[in-house]
């Protein structure tokens, strides 16, 4: 990745639905508290991969519903897509890895003679892959039969069943455990492997990942049988592989601490944040702490002090300018004010913000530049702005964090709020 100029301190690669996401969760708290680790500690030197079997359209579709962050990575299509970046640019070379040996059209024609098998949505059907529905007791029976007359047309077709019903057949090269050594392969000829990898799944369609020579692995605690079989079967006694006690996201970040990985405490399992703050103080996580702040604020899940308004005045410049999303300019007392106004407005309600995609770069001696997404769930609406800020810190010390100079916020496209006077800094 062109972000990184040096191997990343830890790649984690996680599978999304019921592993990195939880759908039982409607709080998406275990999503949240690892969205707070990831940006306050990790954002800055490692490198986040997001493994599904979700096609982008089904991909695209998760992020408008989960309060997600966006990779470094993303495998989808259950690893025959590779793509970077926030504009999903394509990994031509992998493209041409897949093709060897792959024939769609023989794929689609074998196929169709098993009724048994229940074609999936359109969407979900790509260049490398197609993909059925089949009954979990007819699931083997079909598999090896398809596997026999591939090999007979000359095709090399990897099938993989996963979920108890999802049916994929993909070129032999392809899968999430060949995506990711097909990365580690080409982050080792640029001399940036990574120095730690933690690879996440809850499924059949995972278990490729955990193949991988020298990564961690977790299966989080809802894994499906079919993945604990697999596991008993041929990593039962790998130590760096377990099986968490924490489900999705949660588990993740157990498996962070139990590989001691770097830090596993989420700044959402923080209450006071002045025990929060790391040996080394990232800029990161000081923008964290602020917007959780905000939100325990609003919720009324602290206790209304004036003490907490005049720490966050004393750690502002007095000439300190924050622009609203609107374009309204807000000095460090109107922004105050607008705090005092706010205490438990969302009381009772749902209400959430989480940051995305934090940047950081030292500009000029203790002066640190920092550019991210700011979102915020409130109610059934959701909303977010590119926010710039600017922090010092000169003359403090780590356990004090920074001096918050400047901050200018824009509507992201699409996602203003209705309702402006409802924004508070």
């Amino acid at each position: 990745m062109d972000r990184l100029n040096k191997s990343a301190r830890l790649m984690i690669v996680s599978d999304l639905d019921h592993t990195m996401v939880d759908h039982h969760d409607p709080e998406n708290l275990s999503l949240l508290r690892f969205n707070a680790l990831w940006e306050a500690y990790y954002r800055h030197d490692s490198l986040l991969v997001f493994s599904t079997g979700r096609s982008p359209t089904l991909y695209k579709e998760l992020r408008k519903e989960k309060p997600m962050l966006t990779p470094d990575i993303t495998i989808m299509s259950v690893g025959t897509e590779i793509t970077y970046g926030t504009s999903m640019v394509p990994d031509e070379g992998w493209v041409e890895v897949l093709n060897k040996k792959w024939d769609r059209n023989i794929v689609t024609e074998e196929t169709s003679k098993f009724p048994e098998l229940k074609l999936q949505a359109e969407t979900e059907q790509r260049p490398h892959k197609v993909s059925f529905y089949v009954q979990k007791d007819k699931a083997q029976e079909v598999m090896k039969e398809l596997s026999e007359k591939f090999v007979k047309r000359g095709l090399d077709v990897k099938i993989i069943y996963s979920g108890g019903m999802d049916l994929d057949m993909l070129p032999q090269g392809a899968g999430k455990g060949q995506a990711l050594a097909y990365l580690h392969k080409k982050f080792k000829a640029e001399g940036k492997l990574p120095q730690n990898t933690l690879v996440c799944g809850d499924s059949g369609n995972d278990a490729e990942l955990f193949t991988i020579p020298e990564v961690h692995g977790v299966m989080v605690s809802n894994a499906q049988e079919e993945l604990l079989q697999w596991h008993a079967e041929n990593a039962k006694n790998n130590p760096k592989v377990i099986h968490a006690t924490e489900r999705c996201a949660a588990g993740i970040i157990q498996a962070i601490g139990h590989f001691n990985l770097g830090p596993s405490k989420s700044p959402r399992d923080v209450m006071d944040s002045s025990d929060s703050v790391p040996e080394n103080f990232e800029p990161g996580h000081d923008i964290v702490r602020f917007f959780l702040f905000l939100e325990r604020w609003r919720r009324a899940e602290m206790e209304y002090s004036e003490l907490y308004l005049a720490g966050l005045k004393a750690l502002s410049f007095p000439s300190s300018v924050f622009v609203h999303p609107s374009g309204i300019e807000q000095s460090i007392l109107d922004c105050t004010n607008a705090l005092r106004r706010s205490y438990g407005d969302k009381q009772g309600k749902q209400y959430r913000v989480w940051v995305d995609q934090v940047t950081t770069t030292e500009i000029g001696s203790n002066i640190w530049l920092l550019k991210f997404n700011k979102w915020e769930i409130s109610g059934d609406e959701r909303r977010g702005c590119v926010a710039t800020v600017l922090l010092s810190s000169e003359d403090l010390s780590p356990s004090e964090g920074f001096t918050w100079v400047h901050m200018h916020q824009t509507w992201l496209d699409g996602a203003g709020a209705k309702d402006h006077t409802d924004w508070v800094c």
